[in-house]
């Protein structure tokens, strides 16, 4: 669980069997009893606040939520629905295309859908998607081409079958073909029509909330919505990419807990010294610079110009001194384990600890987290 900045406040570990939304409840307990929190708005991807928990637990809790819709919720909605392409058409009083629209619908009662329309996804999700079928297609192709050979050919409905089930089963792309089979034939082709359906819902999301607009307008619900990203990335780190939470090499249910409970202090110190050290980091270190370049929530975000000069550089803006070279998290703490402490004994009984001097790269590090070099 994280702040809306993505700093971690709370980790809870569950038996391995439990269903992600299964958590929800208590978590919910959490916020109100150990945070006190009166006003809860739980924002969840659509994995774990689904239609069933959103009745079963939030509902009745009278609490509020920001969520996505699944796949077939908005084809749902783009069959003869409100979700039409008309709604992405250029404002008339504005220049470029919408990307955010809001709609209502009768299956959701007393709720607004807000939705949103990414240009890069739907790039990303048509060559996926047209990699996909021309992979299935060639698949196919050798089986039809095993059907109708002279010797040792495929022979029976079952079998060409099961071939065929084993190839678009493994990329999920029956539904894009029209297939004919029977004990001694196998023909096939794109279903164009089902291609075109899919394409026209290709880089849309619907985000889902009971909030009322004038406490969440829809440029707040999506960046509320968004910034479950900042959750991930903590997960993520926490797990793999920094601190290595897995394997985890313990047995009983108390050190499992410990374990975790140690990684995340751990990423709560590094979130904290990530942003003392972020000038000096490839990390953003204007926010604020680079929202305001932000010309949509749903768009892309744009690094401030403080971020794209050291991006470009190398280099760290000059602060008393000469430019200094950009670092990675890990690479910076490589560079600050360099700091040696050595006791040197001198005669029998007296001891002194001599400091290493600090590099300017390790100086301007340590002013940054606010120590010095005899701390």
């Amino acid at each position: 669980m994280c702040a809306a900045e993505g700093c971690p406040v709370a980790v809870e570990v569950f038996e391995g069997n439990t269903a992600d939304p299964l958590t929800l409840s208590t978590q919910i307990d959490k916020l109100k009893q150990r945070f006190r929190l009166q006003r809860v708005v739980m924002v969840g991807d659509r994995g774990v606040l689904t239609s069933a928990r959103i009745e079963q637990t939030l509902r009745p809790a009278g609490l509020d939520w920001i969520t996505a819709l699944r796949a077939p919720a908005i084809k749902q909605l783009a069959e003869g629905g409100p979700l039409q392409p008309s709604l992405f058409t250029p404002a008339p009083a504005k220049a470029g295309d919408r990307d955010m629209a809001e709609i209502t619908s009768p299956d959701y009662p007393g709720e607004r859908l807000v939705v949103c329309k990414n240009p890069l996804l739907a790039e990303e999700r048509a060559r996926k998607r047209a990699e996909l079928l021309a992979a299935t297609e060639k698949e196919l192709a050798r089986i039809a081409a095993r059907v109708q050979r002279a010797r040792a050919a495929l022979r029976g409905a079952a079998a060409i079958g099961q071939a065929v089930g084993a190839v678009l089963g493994q990329r999920h792309m029956a539904k894009h073909f029209q297939i004919s089979i029977t004990d001694e034939t196998f023909s096939f082709a794109q279903n164009s029509v089902s291609i075109a359906a899919e394409a026209a819902l290709d880089g849309i999301y619907v985000i889902r909330t009971n909030l009322p607009a004038t406490q969440s307008d829809v440029a707040a619900t999506v960046r509320a919505y968004k910034s479950l990203s900042g959750v991930e990335h903590a997960f993520r780190s926490l797990k793999t990419v920094d601190l290595e939470l897995r394997p985890v090499f313990h047995w009983t249910a108390p050190r499992v807990r410990a374990h975790v409970l140690l990684c995340m202090l751990a990423y709560y110190l590094q979130w904290h010294m990530r942003r003392s050290l972020a000038p000096m980091l490839f990390d953003e270190p204007d926010p604020a610079g680079r929202a305001a370049r932000r010309t949509s929530p749903v768009a892309k975000a744009v690094p401030s110009p403080a971020a794209q000069r050291k991006a470009a550089r190398k280099r760290t803006d000059p602060v008393d001194g000469e430019p200094l070279p950009v670092h990675s998290f890990h690479t910076l703490l490589g560079d600050l384990a360099t700091l040696t402490r050595n006791v040197v004994r001198l005669g029998r009984d007296h001891l002194t600890a001599i400091l290493a001097t600090p590099t300017q790269t390790q100086r301007r590090a340590l002013d940054l987290l606010g120590l010095t070099s005899t701390t």
